[in-house]
């Protein structure tokens, strides 16, 4: 018995001391997304790891796992859902599978500019397309901007006529498919992380993105003319699971989402200074030319491509699309 006594009390303090580390374990956020570090997303998640690690400490860890290391916007969500995953901010394109609503911000030339994405995205009806992932176990929380984006080629793009027949990778969505049919154009739905390679070996034509992405991804080394359409644009969504999200110890929680807040608006800030630069970049570097559409020419692409609205006004919801528009006032 005397053996017994000693040994039960050893085991008893491993026990607590197990308990105590496991207690000491931080919280892991796994922060998954697809783009270089020095463009706005990468800036913004960088600041949030700043953040969490100055208000939290040790009881939160982020990790940052940009340029796809982790998983690409394709699949990011589908490993969120599955826990291996806690944070990403895909394009707003890539929610088509978990609701219509948010094809709304694929419309070409739906938003003037910037200005008014942003006055969309803060108003009552953009701040409910948030909450459309919840019943698929998502959580929005909050818009990313990267820009308007514009249309690079093999060759010039001024009319529509001009892209008739070539070949355009686009992100998983409908939208942009009938957006390239519209133009007699051929949409193929390719991973970003593949669009450098593919337009190296010209196994597609032309791309559509903003200037922060073309110069850091370095398309314009590939691509010899980009056209200043400005016909899109492309944001991101920031986005936990559920389940993660809510199961977050609400103090926890609350620094966590102020941390996170604090980061997209500086991510926001930079979005613009950062295309203005990688465009003068691009100008700089001589491989690519920019061409400036006249009035006459942007209207036959507005013209070409508008009618897309109608064709999911149904499935987005005509309220929707209504408010977008009222945002360019």
């Amino acid at each position: 018995m005397r053996l017994i006594k000693p040994a039960l009390t050893a085991l008893s303090a491993a026990i607590l001391f197990a308990s105590a580390t496991a207690m000491a374990d931080p919280i892991t956020i796994k922060f998954s997304h697809v783009v270089a570090e020095n463009t706005p997303k990468g800036q913004m998640g960088k600041k949030f790891q700043q953040l969490v690690e100055e208000r939290l400490g040790d009881k939160v860890e982020v990790e940052l796992y940009p340029s796809s290391q982790l998983y690409g916007d394709d699949k990011v969500l589908e490993a969120m859902l599955l826990g291996d995953v806690q944070l990403a901010a895909p394009s707003l394109s890539k929610f088509q599978k978990y609701t219509d609503q948010l094809q709304v911000f694929d419309l070409p030339f739906l938003f003037k500019d910037m200005g008014a994405v942003e006055r969309f995205q803060s108003s009552e009806t953009g701040q409910s397309l948030l909450t459309s992932l919840e019943s698929k176990g998502l959580v929005g929380l909050g818009y990313l901007h990267n820009g308007m984006k514009q249309l690079s080629a093999s060759s010039p793009l001024k009319t529509p006529g001009d892209a008739d027949g070539k070949k355009f990778r686009i992100m998983t969505s409908d939208v942009l498919e009938a957006q390239f049919d519209a133009v007699d154009a051929v949409s193929l739905k390719k991973p970003f992380s593949e669009v450098f390679i593919l337009l190296q070996t010209k196994a597609i034509d032309g791309q559509e993105n903003t200037y922060s992405n073309i110069y850091s991804q370095k398309f314009f080394e590939v691509q010899p003319y980009i056209t200043e359409s400005n016909h899109g644009v492309l944001d991101y969504m920031v986005v936990s699971s559920a389940r993660f999200w809510n199961g977050l110890p609400d103090d926890v929680r609350g620094e966590v989402k102020s941390a996170l807040d604090e980061a997209i608006v500086y991510g926001n800030q930079l979005s613009e200074a950062k295309n203005m630069e990688a465009k003068q970049a691009i100008i700089d570097s001589g491989q690519s030319e920019i061409i400036t559409l006249d009035d006459a020419q942007r209207q036959q692409w507005v013209d070409a491509m508008k009618p897309v609205w109608g064709e999911f006004a149904d499935d987005i919801g005509q309220d929707i699309v209504d408010a977008a528009e009222a945002a360019n006032q």
